[in-house]
């Protein structure tokens, strides 16, 4: 702790690793992945070392931040911090899903028109494909990876927006019994809110298996199957991570680290699991649905 000039006690954290190490582990994961889809043999040994970095990451940040909580180190001025600071992230991630979103505008709403003849890039369908037919969900001129079946909505993605939607309102059900000091209301719906993303995860692992099984739907599947994997697939990983930081937050719920009007915590998770919930909507309407 510092004081500044009017004897005020502030709080002045010390040196950390975490960013780096944050760096380092999605750098690698990353890097592991881009060479697995490409069939370079080392890109799993990089994936697995990288989330398990990652793992250690969570738990170590974690771990220090929740010692100086307890150790009473924060003031409201670090209160107020946290919260801008877990506004601005989401923000990011907000934009961060908006260019995949934007992509898949531009492809269906732009891009396909013009192979198809439409606009002042019209003449590009005589010059590159004059066969090519307008139509989405497309696996492209040349129809790459083959005939495919595109994801319907009501199956699985349907179920799995319920079970979504179910969570959001299990979390908020925790977070009025942590207002109201109710520590078995708040456990059980931290517990519920932890099984329906965990369920959302292994449906959504279903639905993979059966699209590239049985409906022949491949990242390899032109733009389509791009844009699926990519959309799903990123949201899926947010999932997952949401379901930790919830595991988290439930392990220090029943040690009792909160009270209703100290838990930040608990509300930096709850919105950001409103977030992942929101943007399921826009897959399901916008990926699923039209």
């Amino acid at each position: 702790m510092s004081v500044n000039d009017n004897g005020q006690a502030y709080y002045i954290p010390d040196p950390s690793p975490w960013p780096i190490i944050g760096m380092v582990s999605l750098l690698t994961t990353l890097l592991g992945t881009a060479l697995t889809i490409n069939g370079v043999g080392i890109g799993n040994i990089l994936v697995i070392a990288g989330l398990l970095l990652f793992a250690y990451l969570l738990f170590g940040w974690f771990r220090d931040v929740i010692s100086e909580n307890l150790s009473n180190k924060y003031n409201a001025k670090v209160g107020v911090s946290f919260r801008m600071g877990m506004m601005w992230f989401i923000a990011s991630e907000v934009f961060f899903f908006a260019a995949f979103f934007g992509s898949l505008f531009y492809v269906r709403n732009i891009a396909l028109p013009w192979l198809g003849g439409e606009g002042y890039l019209s003449m590009t369908q005589e010059i590159l494909h004059s066969q090519f037919q307008m139509a989405w969900p497309s696996n492209g001129p040349g129809e790459l990876g083959g005939e495919f079946t595109p994801m319907g909505a009501w199956g699985i993605p349907a179920l799995n927006t319920f079970l979504l939607l179910s969570s959001g309102a299990t979390i908020t059900w925790a977070h009025w019994g942590l207002k109201e000091n109710n520590q078995k209301q708040l456990v059980n719906g931290l517990f519920a809110t932890i099984a329906l993303g965990v369920l959302f995860v292994m449906m959504q692992a279903y639905e993979y298996g059966h699209a590239y099984s049985e409906l022949n739907l491949t990242l390899e599947s032109g733009i389509y199957g791009s844009t699926f994997y990519m959309l799903t697939g990123f949201h899926g990983f947010h999932v997952c991570m949401g379901a930790i930081m919830l595991m988290a937050i439930l392990g220090r719920s029943m040690k009792g680290h909160f009270t209703p009007h100290n838990h930040f915590a608990f509300e930096a998770v709850a919105w950001y699991w409103h977030f992942v919930d929101v943007v399921w909507l826009g897959l399901f309407i916008f990926v699923y649905w039209f």
